[in-house]
């Protein structure tokens, strides 16, 4: 009687489509895979953002342009600052 009892309780832990230590591991993993699609979301939600800045907003032009394009207003004088070499 024992002996089918610890059979069953095996079979209840190992049989099945998935075994405990594998749906273990599966719901582990689906922990993280849902906190990637978040972070992932809050990334394409910030861009989005971004994009509607770009596409708008005078102010984040001018500075995309003066930072990446080193574009001036017309008067400015570019300096540029050069660290002098260690010896």
């Amino acid at each position: 009687m024992l002996g089918l009892v610890v059979a069953a309780l095996v079979f209840a832990l190992q049989a099945g489509e998935y075994s405990t230590p594998q749906w273990l591991t599966m719901r582990t993993r689906e922990k993280e895979v849902r906190a990637e699609v978040a972070a992932l979301t809050r990334e394409v939600d910030s861009l989005a953002r971004f994009r509607k800045l770009v596409e708008t907003d005078p102010v984040t032009q001018e500075r995309i342009a003066r930072e990446q394009y080193g574009m001036l207003r017309q008067g400015e004088i570019e300096f540029t600052l050069v660290q002098p070499e260690e010896k």
